[in-house]
């Protein structure tokens, strides 16, 4: 992971196993950026994989390998799997989500030069859809509406970034009471409250849904490849349909806890933490006493 001095123009870039960075950055941008969190060759294998298969044709729709309603992507290939828990991941997802989390969804995302961009928007807070907040007014959600407790890990297996397309946000917008204002909203990536983060090939990007977030024009010559993994609380979930395992690849115990339905954590849902999870006939065990 490359030397970075932090700051918002430089982005965040996590330098080596400094936690406390890491989260201090999470928690005051809402997003994170991890460099060389996958190796050349893993970029490869996975690009290799993503070839196998049939993409968007260019200029079509820009998603791909989505679930719920079956195991999308993850049935291409081990691979795929692999990144679920990937070591690279794991602390900054901790730190996020506690000792309990499960993954809801996922999709690829593809994009050739000249397609346009998604528009900035957030899937919890202030400016949620659901919320319905007044413009210029402070929105304090009730207790039984989500905020916080899902974070989207995306994968970059191409070179994104200024000047190329692909995620932007604006920094620390996940804690703001108010909604977007409609003036920023209408020009998107062009505020200069919008950052897009350097995301070579093999780095990854973390971010809370409730920061305010997009995908910006994309300019380069070469292909958008990103895969979106979303995970939440272990008690929550965003949809009624799960991502079912793929058939015939083996998982580990971990990626099979991660696949589970929901459960009150550490009661009905097991860590992820321990070393002691055994997984027999269809059903997880956490082999310590439960708390309470």
């Amino acid at each position: 992971m490359r030397t970075a001095n932090y700051t918002v123009e430089d982005v965040m870039v996590a330098i080596g196993e400094d936690l406390e960075m890491m989260q201090y950055l999470f928690d005051l941008h809402g997003y994170l950026v991890i460099e060389d969190a996958l190796s050349a060759d893993e970029v490869a294998v996975l690009n290799g994989l993503l070839d196998e298969n049939e993409l968007p044709a260019k200029g079509s729709k820009n998603r791909f390998g989505s679930a719920p309603d079956g195991p999308g992507f993850l049935q291409w290939g081990k691979p795929f799997c692999d990144l679920l828990d990937h070591p690279s991941i794991m602390p900054a997802l901790r730190f996020r989500l506690g000792d309990c989390f499960r993954l809801d969804r996922l999709y690829g995302m593809c994009m050739s030069k000249g397609m346009r961009r998604g528009g900035l928007h957030s899937d919890y807070g202030a400016s949620s859809p659901i919320a319905g907040a007044p413009y210029g007014e402070r929105y304090r959600p009730p207790e039984w509406e989500m905020v916080q407790g899902f974070v989207v890990v995306a994968w970059s297996l191409t070179d994104a970034g200024p000047g190329i397309g692909g995620f932007c946000c604006i920094p620390g917008s996940h804690k703001t009471e108010y909604r977007l204002p409609r003036s920023i909203q209408e020009i998107g990536e062009d505020s200069p409250l919008v950052v897009t983060p350097e995301a070579p090939a093999g780095s990854v990007i973390l971010f809370t849904e409730a920061l305010t977030h997009g995908t910006g024009d994309w300019k380069a010559d070469h292909q958008r490849r990103s895969l979106l993994y979303k995970y939440c609380l272990s008690q929550m979930a965003w949809t009624a349909r799960r991502v079912s395992a793929p058939e015939g690849i083996e998982l580990t115990g971990r990626q099979e806890i991660l696949l589970r339905d929901p459960g009150d954590p550490h009661r009905y849902f097991p860590s992820l933490f321990d070393d002691d999870v055994t997984v027999y006939r269809g059903t997880t065990v956490n082999q310590r006493k439960p708390r309470g």
